[in-house]
């Protein structure tokens, strides 16, 4: 069953959950996942990837839809590749400003390389995001590929964390850290340092990719994808990290051989990604996560966890 973790985050069992978006197929190589959410009016809003494998497509579409109970979703807008020049997109990040407006946050591949910068769309409504206009916010740059964005807006300060993967070695594009940097617009970003690093000799240190950040009221904590070796690319885990001193930077808890979560035995597949953490009235959590199915394709699933859930 859902749990919390010793940090007061809420994980998912990886066995329980509920299929809110199937893959395209049933193929390796095939995902729907990488999800943001957010609650407004009432109602849920996703965004998420979709994804082919190698050679037809990589990730076509980013989606956002809506719900009312957070599981049965209706399509609202489709954002493909083709209105970037884009090789493939990668996880969006969905915001409502403080003022009301929406915001995808998209992840695109430059056609060719391993370099990754990330697009703003901004429009009056959610359906509006399929034909609004884009700004480039996270150009990258020959040396550095950003991608996968966490973007929130608290007292006048927006903060974004990023995956960023050197590209000094073609080789080993796959390693990346969780990159730190504010903003007094959400569109001008300004870098602060690293905000979640490699742990040498753990099961995260390959790369690590921070997918939500959670204000449990008396601290902050982050979810995060981890992995130990660049075979684990696209199968990682989760794991969970607290604030350490300075906002916006998180330190890992946990053993050196225990992600936080993972998928159930079922084929042996132990895939658990981008975990996505919403909370919801009365002090429950929606978790919306991308998991490896036994056939090798990528589903996105939901649990609910309860207020009510003793730690540990």
């Amino acid at each position: 069953m859902s749990r919390i973790d010793p940090t007061g985050a809420p994980l998912p069992d990886g066995i329980t959950g509920i299929v809110v978006v199937p893959p395209p197929d049933g193929r390796p190589g095939t995902w729907a996942g990488a999800p943001s959410a957010v609650r407004h009016d009432g109602a849920v809003y996703l965004a998420y990837r979709l994804r082919r494998p190698e050679g037809e497509g990589r990730g076509y579409a980013n989606v956002v839809a809506r719900s009312t109970d957070g599981v049965t979703f209706e399509v609202v807008a489709v954002v493909e590749k083709e209105r970037f020049s884009a090789e493939s997109l990668e996880r969006p990040a969905l915001v409502v400003t403080p003022d009301g407006r929406w915001r995808l946050y998209v992840s695109c591949a430059t056609p060719g390389t391993k370099h990754w910068w990330v697009e703003l769309l901004e429009a009056d409504s959610p359906s509006g995001l399929s034909t609004a206009p884009s700004t480039t916010v996270l150009p990258g740059s020959a040396e550095l590929a950003v991608k996968d964005p966490v973007v929130q807006s608290h007292g006048g300060t927006w903060h974004l964390w990023a995956s960023v993967h050197p590209l000094d070695d073609p080789d080993a594009t796959d390693r990346m850290t969780t990159e730190y940097a504010t903003s007094d617009d959400g569109v001008v970003w300004t870098w602060q340092g690293t905000a979640l690093a490699p742990r040498p000799g753990h099961w995260d240190s390959r790369g690590v990719r921070i997918s939500s950040v959670v204000d449990l009221g008396d601290r902050l904590v982050a979810t995060y994808d981890g992995r130990a070796s660049a075979g684990e690319n696209w199968e990682e885990r989760t794991g969970t990290a607290v604030a350490d001193g300075e906002f916006g930077r998180f330190r890992a808890v946990g053993d050196e051989n225990t992600p936080a979560a993972e998928a159930g035995p079922a084929g042996g597949a132990r895939g658990l990604r981008y975990l996505e953490v919403l909370p919801l009235p009365g002090g429950e959590y929606r978790l919306y996560y991308e998991i490896t199915r036994p056939d090798g394709a990528h589903e996105l699933r939901t649990e609910l966890v309860g207020a009510l859930v003793e730690v540990g």
